[in-house]
């Protein structure tokens, strides 16, 4: 029997996103750093001026947004402390993400501006844990499906998230 898949699947949460059908909030981070109720919680610490979240649609388990709890939208807008507190953040989602998912690289990125590729008007770094082999995708002749629901990582993820404070 011959089995063709797709070379992408359908994640029905995702579709709503790429539709427009998103909370009615002026900013989904805002809305997320301040704990409204139209907006999932996902968040896993916040620590001084900044906030570690799940990113709501992944490109591997633990993919990790930190944010600053005020409106901001480029890098340039922070103060050399915030900076500091924002990298430093960083490094302990990476050590995070090492203590849970033992990853065997990073994706650490921002995407400032629409023209390079910012879906959010509110800046945010992206750490992502990245496998050889992406073993945390099921490869189907280039279909990827992504293995572990968000609030599973969550839970994973909040069981050793006293890392964030260290």
């Amino acid at each position: 029997m011959d089995v063709h898949f797709p070379s992408y699947i359908l994640v029905p949460d995702k579709a709503d996103y790429v539709r427009g059908r998103r909370p009615q909030v002026d900013c989904i981070l805002c809305a997320l750093a301040r704990e409204d109720p139209a907006v999932e919680p996902m968040i896993l610490a916040k620590k001084g001026d900044f906030v570690v979240a799940l990113n709501r649609y992944p490109y591997n388990p633990g993919h990790l947004m930190v944010f600053p709890e005020r409106h901001l939208e480029a890098v340039e807008e922070l103060g050399e402390d915030e900076v500091k507190q924002l990298f430093t953040l960083v490094q302990r989602c990476i050590r995070l993400l090492k203590e849970v998912y033992s990853p065997h690289g990073f994706n650490v990125g921002i995407n400032q501006g629409r023209a390079a590729g910012a879906s959010i008007a509110h800046l945010h770094v992206h750490v992502v844990p990245r496998y050889l082999g992406e073993l945390s995708f099921i490869d189907l002749t280039g279909s990827r499906v992504i293995v572990e629901n968000l609030k599973t990582t969550l839970e994973k993820l909040k069981s050793k998230a006293e890392i964030l404070n260290n």
